[in-house]
């Protein structure tokens, strides 16, 4: 077995163990931290539909930064959006046959990636433009966002200017499932991207990225406006009631 295989195979399954473990574990601190006091953040819907509704429209249009600066919220929509067509279009290389919907959103997912830097590109650029910003960004937010744009740059430099052997590639992410290792195409510019998005799997539960589960466990925004009505007693308070 080719030496690259060998190092890329093993570094996939801990990057994939750690992701899996490491997020699970946070959800699960997540769910077990006490909420005592009602602060959804008004206005705020009185019914548990409503707040599955606003949830909704702020996982898929981020509703609240609209509201509170449509600039920054044009670029991070520009990166979410296009992320999430990036990383839809990635699943041809884990699924055999490819899913319909996947196969028909690949020109779109090809495209998305100018969408997907031209956000990150103007998140950073705030970082360094705006006084209050730059003021509180630590060393870690500006390599986050540095490791993110080479992603996706190098994803890009292989669509367009280096290719590199995408069937070798897509028998080598299904051999890893099945644990019938097939040879990685050892592309220089392909190891690095590869490289570079299993570093991301591995700090990914330690970094800020965590807001993506942690947004279903913010109390401002999953809380029901009803304090009137329902006297709201933590899980860990109502233990202590009982005893």
């Amino acid at each position: 077995m080719p030496f690259w295989t060998i190092v890329y195979a093993l570094l996939f399954y801990a990057a994939t163990a750690i992701l899996v473990v490491g997020v699970a574990s946070k959800i699960r601190q997540y769910a077990k931290t006490p909420a005592p006091l009602k602060i959804p953040t008004t206005p705020a819907p009185v019914t548990r539909q409503g707040v599955v509704l606003r949830m909704f429209r702020e996982v898929a249009w981020f509703e609240s930064l609209f509201r509170s600066n449509k600039w920054i919220w044009i670029f991070a929509y520009l990166f979410h959006f296009g992320m999430f067509l990036v990383l839809a279009r990635h699943l041809r290389y884990f699924t055999n046959p490819v899913w319909l919907w996947v196969d028909l959103i690949q020109p779109f997912g090809l495209y998305a990636a100018f969408a997907m830097v031209a956000g990150l590109g103007g998140l950073w650029a705030r970082r360094f433009l705006v006084d209050r910003v730059r003021y509180i960004s630590a060393l870690s937010d500006h390599l986050m966002l540095a490791l993110l744009l080479a992603i996706a740059m190098t994803g890009m430099a292989m669509d367009y200017i280096i290719p590199t052997d995408i069937v070798a590639l897509k028998a080598f992410f299904l051999g890893l499932m099945y644990f019938n290792w097939h040879p990685i195409p050892e592309d220089p510019l392909l190891l690095v991207h590869l490289g570079l998005v299993a570093t991301l799997m591995i700090i990914f539960p330690i970094s800020k990225l965590l807001h993506v589960p942690g947004v279903f466990f913010s109390p401002t925004r999953n809380q029901v406006d009803n304090p009137r009505e329902q006297r709201h007693i933590a899980p860990w308070a109502a233990e202590l009631d009982n005893k």
